[in-house]
């Protein structure tokens, strides 16, 4: 699950939504420095990456591109091909507009600036100036991401060339996704009743 989903499957509510968005760049115990409804934010993004991570439908997604040249980048890929099908099927998942949706969330962390930690700080300009959380919604937006990330690992993750590999196993991404995305939900309220 890639910046969307995390948002998305955190509820409603907004400190729980930002510890979920900047948990990757909160490594060990650090979380313990946050106020409790962050960290509980924090606690459910690695939650949410275990579960993800040990699925047999995620795998089964990332199984697809493993003979090709992404290395361990296939499962973020899905990440980010999986958060493409979420904004693609928004309507079905969620009651506000996406575009509304996600100028809520960039207002959310604008209010809570003081509290992201440096590598988020330098992130969200260029994920608010570009959108990046509209731009997963269509085919050419998704591709967009997915060079920008291959520029930022200096052409290591050949991730400029997943676009691809998205069309040709459109259908059955999409399809992963779809059955994946109705048990990470269980999976997340339970979470959130237990945090």
């Amino acid at each position: 699950m890639n910046f969307l989903a995390h948002i998305y499957l955190s509820g409603e509510n907004p400190e729980i939504q930002i510890g979920n968005f900047i948990a990757d760049a909160v490594k060990g115990k650090a979380y313990l420095t946050y106020g409790e409804e962050v960290q509980k934010g924090i606690l459910l993004h690695r939650a949410i990456d275990s579960f993800t991570d040990q699925h047999p439908i995620f795998r089964r997604s990332t199984a697809r591109l493993h003979n090709k040249q992404y290395g361990h980048y296939c499962g973020v890929i899905v990440d980010l091909f999986y958060d493409h099908f979420l904004a693609k099927n928004w309507d079905q998942y969620h009651p506000q507009k996406l575009q509304d949706f996600v100028q809520d969330f960039y207002g959310l962390l604008e209010a809570h600036s003081p509290l992201l930690p440096q590598r988020i700080q330098s992130l969200k300009p260029y994920m608010t100036e570009q959108n990046w959380l509209l731009q997963y919604a269509d085919f050419d937006g998704i591709s967009t991401i997915l060079s920008q990330m291959n520029q930022r690992t200096k052409g290591l993750s050949h991730m400029d060339q997943a676009p691809a590999d998205l069309l040709t196993f459109y259908a059955q991404f999409e399809q992963d996704f779809t059955l994946f995305f109705e048990e990470i939900r269980i999976f997340t309220q339970q979470q959130l009743l237990h945090l």
